[in-house]
């Protein structure tokens, strides 16, 4: 590997923390690991540091949330907000060509467009229009 990497029970031993609140804060964004061939995750001599770091704001008072913002890390649900809006955004354009397409044809035409979509594909791009356009 290189440079020194700790793999998660190296650096609980190090800092006190659980392996448990290790994988919690990794998860939510607050450490930063990489992950070997075989899936196990390294982490680099840094995150002792911002273990302890985090650990001591938590003692002033400080969430989780907080202490993010204190690292410039983006908590991952305002990513997964972000990016969701983004679907929803392509959703819409999608939906609105496709109605754009249905428009233009025939009655008959608009028959054989239905078939090739479920009952549970038309229900939700209705619902889909409902929520846009509210």
């Amino acid at each position: 590997m290189g440079t020194e990497r700790l793999k998660i029970g190296e650096l609980a031993e190090k800092t006190g923390i659980t392996k448990r609140t290790i994988d919690y804060y990794t998860n939510i964004g607050l450490l930063e690991a990489e992950r070997s061939a075989s899936n196990y995750r390294y982490y680099a001599p840094a995150m002792i540091e911002r273990l302890h770091f985090i650990e001591q704001r938590k003692q002033q008072g400080l969430s989780l949330v907080d202490i993010q913002h204190e690292l410039n890390i983006t908590p991952h649900e305002e990513i997964d907000v972000q990016m969701l809006r983004v679907k929803m955004q392509n959703l819409e354009q999608d939906v609105t060509f496709i109605l754009e397409q249905i428009n233009k044809q025939d009655n008959k035409d608009i028959e054989k467009i239905k078939k090739n979509f479920s009952p549970e594909s038309i229900a939700l791009m209705q619902s889909l229009l409902l929520l846009i356009h509210n």
